[in-house]
């Protein structure tokens, strides 16, 4: 089963799968390297790690997680320094030796070489005096921060405890829920408690929430352009300053609401698009559609409190690590659909959980968010987390909420099944064109200049 632990992870910015995942391969490659005489490293980038890695920093992730960094502790602002200084310097602390390293050399960017395992394909190598290889491993970045050494299964091992609710599938969960009586966030609850002490759950997910919170506000402060070349400003600080004149001057529209939260969105992703410190949910690609519902969820619903914010997360965890074991949350495997859309349905079924719903109206809330996102292409301009991206996410949690309440007003009783809808995702993902899949060869990124 997917945990909470997997799914909700805190790192930096721009992207899970281009920047979390390689940075942590890297660091478990280094921490292999301990005693060995080796010389060299080098770093090979394939498939979409080549074709947008420069973007999204994929180059500075490999180098922070070869220094033996980790995403959910690192600074992103010492981060930043340094990989500046390797860059500068051309030496980096790997294991227990300082080597020579040259990112232009060390780093390569391999767009011939055709991936095989998966499209985000990554290749460690250390090399002795003499020029033998010591050491060599295959990674794949697999979404979501996830990533598993080349010959692992890709949705990864299975639990080692075993678990009361063992659900693999939509159906079986609703299964579970009406034989046991119990909701879906009681479920992975206990799923969770087969695993690990209440307080540390309930401290996890505190700390999420939290980070969550924390990426909004400081999303709203900042202001400038966006790093990259684009020129693009940040909007979420202006737009936030707009709506509290509104409400000063009691100027408020009706759908006042929906700016709030796609001003909430649009902070977190501003916020991942400049490297800062963002929850993956389930990607940094589409951190910020469930922080923008949590946040609605806490400002705007009546009766709002912890319980229905653990119970938020805890649903969410439920309906994302189906998306993962059944299809994918990776963009370069399946599209923006594995991206803002599973986190769309993941944001609908925690605000359908939160606000009461049955467990059938939770499973539509996250059917109707994914199959408004079916075929969404990922096309960033400039392999850049930013065009479509940051708005991107808007909508995401505008449908999310949207899909709740749709869900909210039924019995639970709808025609097409989140499974079939998962199916749907996974098979029009295997079916869309490479170049509309994270590589920014298609769509927007070829149409629209970058200068």
């Amino acid at each position: 089963m997917i945990s909470v632990f997997d799914l909700f992870k805190i790192g930096i910015g721009p992207s899970s799968s281009h920047t979390v995942g390689p940075m942590r391969a890297a660091k478990t490659f280094a921490d292999g390297l301990v005693g060995e005489r080796f010389k060299r490293v080098e770093v090979r980038l394939y498939g979409s790690l080549a074709w947008t890695g420069k973007g999204h920093g994929t180059d500075r992730a490999v180098i922070l997680g070869l220094a033996g960094l980790v995403p959910d502790l690192v600074d992103p602002d010492e981060a930043r320094m340094l990989a500046e200084a390797v860059e500068a310097d051309q030496l980096l602390a790997v294991a227990d030796r300082i080597i020579e390293f040259d990112p232009a050399r060390d780093i390569v960017f391999d767009f011939v070489t055709p991936t095989e395992g998966h499209p985000n394909t990554m290749r460690f190598a250390a090399f002795a005096a003499d020029g033998r290889t010591l050491a060599e491993e295959t990674w794949y970045s697999i979404g979501g921060g996830f990533v598993v050494r080349a010959g692992e299964d890709l949705v990864g091992a299975a639990d080692e405890a075993p678990l009361p609710f063992p659900y693999r599938s939509g159906d079986q969960l609703l299964a579970m829920g009406q034989r046991s009586g119990q909701t879906i966030a009681a479920m992975v609850w206990a799923n969770e408690r087969a695993q690990r002490r209440a307080e540390a759950v309930t401290a996890h997910l505190d700390r999420i929430a939290e980070t969550m919170f924390q990426c909004i506000e400081r999303g709203m402060r900042h202001d400038g352009e966006l790093p990259g070349g684009l020129k693009v400003k940040r909007r979420a600080r202006p737009f936030a300053e707009r709506l509290e004149q509104d409400r000063r001057a009691n100027h408020r529209m009706p759908h006042e609401v929906m700016d709030w939260v796609s001003l909430f969105a649009m902070a977190v992703n501003e916020e991942n698009a400049a490297g800062g410190r963002v929850v993956t949910a389930p990607t940094n690609g589409a951190a910020g559609v469930v922080p923008a519902v949590l946040r609605y969820y806490r400002d705007f619903c009546e009766g709002a409190n912890e319980d229905g914010i653990h119970a938020f997360l805890l649903t969410a965890t439920a309906i994302g690590g189906l998306f993962k074991l059944n299809a994918s949350i990776s963009g370069a495997e399946v599209g923006c659909q594995g991206e803002v859309g599973v986190a769309c349905s993941m944001a609908a079924a925690g605000l359908a959980a939160a606000l009461g719903g049955t467990n059938e109206q939770i499973e539509n809330a996250a059917e109707i968010g994914m199959e408004h996102h079916l075929g969404m292409t990922c096309d960033p301009i400039g392999g850049l987390v930013q065009i479509p991206c940051i708005e991107r996410n808007a909508f995401g949690a505008i449908k999310a909420i949207n899909a709740a309440s749709m869900a909210l007003k039924g019995d639970g009783t709808h025609r097409v099944s989140l499974d079939q809808v998962i199916a749907t995702m996974h098979q029009t993902g295997k079916d869309m064109a490479s170049k509309y899949k994270e590589t920014s060869l298609g769509g927007l990124a070829v149409n629209v200049p970058e200068c």
